[in-house]
Order: structure tokens, then sequence, then C-alpha cells
């Protein structure tokens, strides 16, 4: 499969491949991603396969902004929602309580929690989201292979089933820290792209205002 870089037809060829429940692959503001339709269970399904995922393991909903975060998981808007306005967009994956149980294929045992991200994308894979508005997402890479910072960096066999991948050059290569709030205290599940110990003392400073 060759890769995309530039134009409006890259973003068309991810949109379209999305909406098909075909996998792409798309830069994030970490690492790159291998996105599916979280909506359809065969679209992730094959996601999960060309990664070599077990099924029981979570995966993100990324969204492309925190509104339609919201709007897709209402019961965020309590007093989760001034958290994910103050650390979203970033390179930060927030495990939030899912009492409804939605988006069952992403959440793995867990079924009653989520993780969810709205990264600071770069161009063009911004535009795709603003397309699609949710994605699931996973890094790109097999099953403790490493965190692919360049396109080149994702093994051949994902890209190979993959209907779209976007070239945006070189990322940071560390993914997003995770952050579970679904207990009385945060609790620092990854340690990733941005330090665990700034995001707990930007949570602290909220929770004092």
């Amino acid at each position: 499969m060759e890769a995309l870089r530039g134009g409006n037809g890259e973003v068309d060829a991810a949109v379209a491949a999305l909406r098909e429940g075909i996998p792409v692959v798309l830069p994030t503001d970490t690492v790159y991603g291998l996105c599916a339709n979280p909506h359809t269970e065969e679209s992730v399904r094959r996601a999960y396969d060309l990664k070599g995922r077990d099924a029981q393991q979570p995966s993100a909903l990324l969204a492309n902004d925190v509104d339609r975060l919201l709007e897709c998981l209402p019961e965020l808007r309590s007093r989760v929602e001034p958290v994910l306005r103050t650390l979203l967009p970033g390179p930060v994956t927030l495990v939030v309580a899912n009492p409804a149980q939605r988006f069952r294929l992403l959440t793995g045992k867990r079924a009653d929690t989520i993780g969810v991200r709205v990264p600071d994308l770069p161009a063009p894979a911004d535009e795709v989201l603003s397309q699609v508005g949710l994605v699931m997402a996973t890094s790109a890479n097999l099953p403790g292979g490493p965190d692919p910072a360049r396109l080149e960096d994702v093994p051949d066999e994902i890209l190979e089933g993959c209907g779209a991948a976007i070239d945006a050059g070189e990322l940071p290569g560390v993914s997003s820290t995770v952050i579970d709030l679904t207990a009385d205290e945060p609790k620092v599940v990854r340690e990733g792209a941005v330090p665990a110990r700034k995001v707990l003392d930007r949570l602290a400073g909220l929770a004092a205002e």
C-alpha cells in the first residue's frame, strides 16, 4: 500500500476507508496509530487482528474535540468534564467511568471504564478526525514492538491490511501518558509523553479551585 502525503486525496482516502470499516494508520501527537471505526465490530476486530492484539485488551477512543467526546459519552458531563477540558487536547489518555458500557469492543475486560483521548493531531490527520469524529486507536506496532515514530517503523503486515496510511514525518515516538480517573484519587497507569507528575499537579490545582 502506498503511503499518502499532502493534498485532499489522502484525507479522502482515509475517511472513505474508515467509513467502509477498513483500518487506517494515522499520525497522532505521540506515535503512529492503527485506527478503525469504533461503531462497527468488524472494523475494530480487523484492527485487532492486524496488530495481533488480544480482544480483552482495551484500546482508546479518540475524538476530534471534547464536545464530540461528551456527545458520545454523556455520562462524562459530571465532575469529569472540567478535567477533560483542562487536560485535552494533548498527549494524555484518561481512563474514565463508562457506566452505560458504551463502545464495548474498546473496553477490554473492564466494560465499565473506557480510555479516551483528544489528541493534538498533525495535519492532515486532524482533518480526517474532524470528518469522522471518532476513531478507535492503538499504537501501530505489533505486541511488544517499539512505538512507531515514523511511518517506516510501522510493520508491513499492518500497513498491508490498511486502507490508507498518512505520513506526517517523524513524531515524538513516546506513547501518551495514561491516568485512571475512576477512583477517588487519580492513578498513573503509564508514564508517557507528558510527565505524569505534571498531569497530577494540574489535577490538584483544578480540585483546589
